[in-house]
């Protein structure tokens, strides 16, 4: 094994990686951000947006910043789990069964259009991503690490789509959307295809499959303030509770709150955990793990309004605010929540910032 880079380096890494996608990828840095941050978190990614907006181009893009196996799989009616998964061959040479190999077998896999294959086939996409294996008539095959997915889903065109099942979204680390480009981004897509004369589009490779595992063991490493822990599991907690959820977020929301915004936290250039990083990630760790009530949908209330609710709501915690309940034992009153709440309140000119650095501890 070799040895765990410093975080500093894992920060420049991330941003020459965030640097290659872009030659891309136009005007999407806040959402190639979260994408970046879901791989280093060791997780899996779904990409849900209008057709065209470059989820499949960006998915390419990791892959070859990343310096990963990469293999593309059309998710469609009749895709069959063995299509994905490969399956026994009878070989009549050698009068065998032999396993030949599906796409899973890759490190990078884009699942593309997942929702426009039958449930029995999404299904199988279940083990991989869990358990980093695959099972085929009894026999279980190991996939090779690092092992991710990032997969689209198209919003539109509902006939003929079979929405994956809440248990299948909360196996994602996180969903992403990009959103239409500006008229100033759009322009720059068509002024570098002049340029390039060309469709394809080959980006370097930054890193390669043992750096990206180096990259994720690295960001196990940053610190996570018991405060910033805490403040994880009451957003979590908070979508159990709420008037207008069926269905909240499961601890598996408070772990992708947790996991991606210490990766995200690296990206920006810190080995410690702010609030602000929790927040920045938070409708693309929880959106997806919330269900509306239906007799909402005529309101136009969303799984992103609630979150957004959600985190105006739940008070923000101070740098201190995690160590003194652990000690006490006891929640914090209200007169105490606003006597602490050192990460809203502006710092007072020339006056240090609320947010104190652990000692050591890199960034701004």
């Amino acid at each position: 094994m070799s040895e765990t880079p410093p975080l500093h380096e894992v920060t420049d890494r991330a941003a020459r990686i965030l640097a290659a996608v872009e030659r891309a990828v136009v005007g999407k840095r806040a959402s190639l951000e979260l994408v970046l941050a879901g791989v280093l978190a060791g997780g899996h990614v779904l990409m849900e947006d209008f057709p065209g907006l470059g989820k499949t181009l960006a998915a390419r893009s990791f892959a070859q910043a990343l310096g990963l196996d990469f293999a593309r799989a059309q998710f469609t009616p009749d895709l069959l789990p063995s299509d994905l998964t490969g399956a026994f061959i009878y070989d009549q040479r050698t009068h065998e069964f032999v396993f030949r190999r599906g796409p899973l077998f890759t490190q990078l896999l884009l699942a593309d259009e997942i929702n426009r294959t039958p449930p029995k086939t999404q299904a199988a996409l279940l083990e991989a991503m869990q358990e980093g294996q695959i099972t085929v008539e009894g026999e279980t095959f190991a996939l090779k690490r690092p092992f991710h997915v990032l997969a689209t889903a198209n919003p539109v065109e509902y006939e003929g789509t079979y929405p994956l099942p809440e248990a299948q979204l909360d196996r994602f680390l996180l969903r992403v959307s990009f959103g239409y480009p500006e008229a100033g981004q759009e322009w720059e897509v068509l002024r570098r295809r002049i340029e390039r004369q060309q469709e394809a589009q080959t980006i370097p490779a930054v890193s390669d499959a043992a750096g990206l595992i180096d990259l994720q063991r690295a960001v196990e490493t940053v610190t996570v303030n018991e405060g910033v822990g805490r403040y994880c599991v009451r957003l979590a907690a908070a979508t159990r509770t709420h008037a207008s959820l069926v269905l909240g977020a499961s601890p598996r929301g408070s772990l992708a709150l947790m996991l991606t915004s210490r990766a995200y936290a690296v990206i920006r250039g810190r080995d410690y955990v702010t609030p602000e990083d929790v927040k920045a990630v938070a409708h693309a760790c929880l959106d997806h793990r919330v269900t509306v009530r239906p007799e909402l949908w005529i309101n136009d209330v969303t799984a992103e309004s609630v979150i957004s609710s959600i985190l105006s709501s739940v008070p923000t915690p101070s740098p201190t605010s995690g160590r003194d309940a652990g000690a006490s034992g006891r929640p914090e009153t209200p007169a105490e929540t606003q006597a602490q709440s050192g990460f809203e309140r502006p710092s007072p000119a020339g006056g240090s910032s609320a947010f104190e650095r652990p000692p050591g501890h890199q960034g701004p």
